[in-house]
């Protein structure tokens, strides 16, 4: 039977932001004039990982991915005509939360917000940043330290806010599975909790474990996916009760938002996406006793590039069709009693509670992060090599790959480009900051930021007078760093070969014989230029490098030009891979290349892998580069054995 009273639907959001402050700006004016309901903004790699928009390696990554925020100006800019005290905002941001609420702040005390009656979300979860996406500055203990600070200062100061955003997206975008996505995140938020547990009242406490809020994955595995969500809600509801002593339910309440996988998302015959996205969405809205919160839909296209406002459009009218046109709001949990579902939840939970176990037995999630990181490396190992075997159909892909060309795709203007005078634009206006503002309230500012670090107070009032002096992200970040030391994660890739060495007999011998050649075992080094830390593809390609028997190098993410310039001088490399997701690899590719040719290096063969479109094949074949990888690349074994065979005909040219 249909309820009396139909459900609210959730919020609609867009996960947007490109180019300048003023483009994002008009930008959010047109999706909230759509129908959105909510903002999610998304920074560009810079602002995420605490460079301003000047700094070198900043080069080629301004408001590529997001938009860049160096200061007060900008954070203006982005808000104009927005009323913040009206909106509810989800900001992705974690390395660098409590600079981006505090300027939040500002601009909110400058409109003469009520900064009390502020609602939305920061983020703030670093741990996933170590495990999946790289935008940490950091070392964990005092970034687990910032995430408690935000939480504590909220719970005095901005009630409506939630402070920390456990995101468990970026695990599955890692390869992990239903039960290391449950059991990660949750083992995250304990870690979070524990120490917060300190920092606040003991009667506020209940109140602020129901402030801790959750942001998920949905994959196409869609009623795995929805048994997931109910695990996560049982699960939850148990560690609030019996860790916490949590009585009130409502603050147990398990509060998530979601952006359905991206993983999946295929270059080849795009317009499948579509599909896709919808059946993910079905995972956390069908299910109304663990219905998503809130819903941001990837474009059909991201697989290709950077979404236009249309493709966006696309994706939001895909939720208002499914909360306005039909009847899901109506009805109460669809699942209540069905025995398969209720299996499948059992299983899920048991299994993510051995896996929490592992983690609690290493002292917590802060110091199981190599554990963590490991493991994911080997899950999406098992799901390539279970794509590539067959095993794992994915159409278009490895089945079905004949197709109508698709007019989606047809013309040159199928995706967003961004400007290329934004990032000029956005430097003349840093420039003109700096020069204005009073440089004694700035020093003053960050003397204080620098007090409260070391001193072990609360970040939150000293950023926030930063905000307000005309401090630049750069410039917060760089007392940060400098307090709390540099950090670089791990990569998760070992040196030593894995067990997965079935179907590479053929692959090991080619890397046999021309390491006997060449009179060494063949040397691959693994570069990630610039600031992108999507670290997937670098990660699962060193392996399997490292699997058929080459001696691999891999540092892991954020190198400059001249690091891996310098590397590959020190290890000798016979091939170098470089693997750059953000949109920025013409200016990085352009300076390793110019960089091997200085150091005598020209006649390494160098190969790259990205979301790179087909327009920028040629300029990279003019750089030098050797052979170029995108996403419809989905077979590593050929990969590698174009690596031998790269390395091979240079050797024969050199002899």
């Amino acid at each position: 039977m249909p309820q009396t009273q139909k459900d609210r639907p959730w919020l609609f959001r867009t996960y947007a932001g490109h180019s300048t402050a003023a483009a994002s700006n008009a930008l959010y004016r047109g999706n909230l004039a759509k129908g959105q309901t909510g903002l999610s903004v998304a920074f560009d790699l810079p602002t995420q990982t605490g460079y301003d928009s000047d700094h070198p390696l900043a080069r080629g990554e301004v408001g590529k991915v997001g938009v860049p925020i160096c200061h007060l100006g900008d954070m203006r800019m982005l808000f104009d005509g927005l009323p913040l005290y009206q909106m509810n905002t989800s900001m992705t941001i974690n390395a660098t939360a409590p600079w981006l609420l505090s300027l939040y702040i500002a601009v909110a005390e400058e409109q003469g917000a009520d900064i009390s009656a502020l609602q939305g979300t920061v983020q703030n979860d670093i741990v996933k940043e170590y495990l999946s996406r790289g935008t940490y500055i950091c070392p964990p203990a005092p970034s687990l330290r910032m995430i408690t600070d935000v939480a504590a200062y909220t719970r005095e100061h901005l009630p409506k806010w939630n402070p920390m955003n456990v995101c468990s997206y970026h695990l599955q975008e890692a390869g992990a599975t239903p039960e290391q996505e449950l059991a990660f995140a949750l083992a995250t938020a304990i870690a979070v909790l524990d120490d917060l547990r300190a920092k606040v009242p003991e009667t506020a406490f209940p109140e602020m474990v129901g402030r801790i809020s959750f942001f998920v994955n949905a994959g196409i595995r869609f009623v795995t996916e929805l048994c997931k969500m109910r695990a996560f809600t049982e699960l939850w509801d148990e560690i609030c009760r019996e860790r916490y002593g949590v009585t009130k339910e409502k603050y147990r309440r398990f509060r998530y938002g979601v952006q359905v996988n991206s993983l999946g998302l295929t270059e080849q015959q795009p317009e499948n996406n579509v599909y896709r996205i919808l059946l993910e969405m079905l995972a956390v809205t069908l299910s109304k006793n663990a219905r998503a919160r809130a819903v941001q839909l990837p474009a059909w296209n991201e697989a290709l590039g950077l979404p236009r406002p249309w493709d966006q459009q696309w994706s939001l009218r895909m939720q208002q069709i499914l909360a306005y046109e039909s009847d899901l709001l109506e009805y109460e949990d669809l699942f209540d009693g069905n025995p398969a579902i209720a299996r499948k939840v059992e299983e899920l939970k048991e299994s993510a509670k051995l896996e929490m176990a592992q983690i609690a037995g290493m002292g917590g999630a802060i110091k199981a992060i190599d554990y963590m990181k490991s493991r994911l490396v080997d899950s999406n190992a098992a799901r390539i090599a279970a794509i590539e075997a067959g095993e794992t159909v994915v159409v278009g892909v490895n089945r079905w790959q004949n197709a109508e060309p698709s007019p989606l795709t047809a013309g040159t203007d199928t995706i967003m480009v961004v400007d290329p005078a934004a990032e000029a634009d956005q430097l003349e206006r840093l420039a003109a900051w700096k020069t204005a503002r009073d440089a004694s309230a700035v020093a003053t500012a960050l003397a204080g930021l620098r007090r409260a670090a070391s001193g072990g107070q609360n970040i939150m009032p000293a950023s926030i007078a930063c905000a307000r002096a005309g401090v630049t992200t750069g410039e917060w970040a760089e007392v940060v760093r400098d307090i709390f030391g540099f950090y670089r994660g791990p990569t998760g890739v070992s040196p030593h070969p894995s067990n997965r060495t079935e179907g590479l007999d053929d692959l090991r011998a080619q890397v046999d014989a021309v390491s006997a050649r060449l009179g060494h075992r063949l040397r691959f080094l693994m570069g990630k230029p610039g600031l992108d830390g999507h670290s997937n593809g670098a990660e699962q390609i060193a392996a399997r490098a490292r699997d058929c028997g080459m001696a691999i190098t891999y540092d892991g993410i954020r190198m400059t030009p001249e690091e891996i310039v310098v590397t590959a001088l020190r290890e000798k490399a016979d091939v170098i891979g470089l693997s750059i997701l953000s949109g920025s690899h013409l200016p990085l590719v352009k300076e390793v290349m110019s960089g091997l040719v200085t150091a005598g290096l020209g006649h390494v063969p160098v190969i790259v892998g990205g979301i790179i479109p087909d327009a920028d094949l040629a300029s990279l074949h003019e750089m030098g580069v050797a052979r170029v990888y995108t996403p419809k690349d989905f077979e590593l074994n050929r990969i590698i054995a174009d690596i031998v065979a790269l390395v091979d005909t240079d050797d024969i040219a050199a002899e």
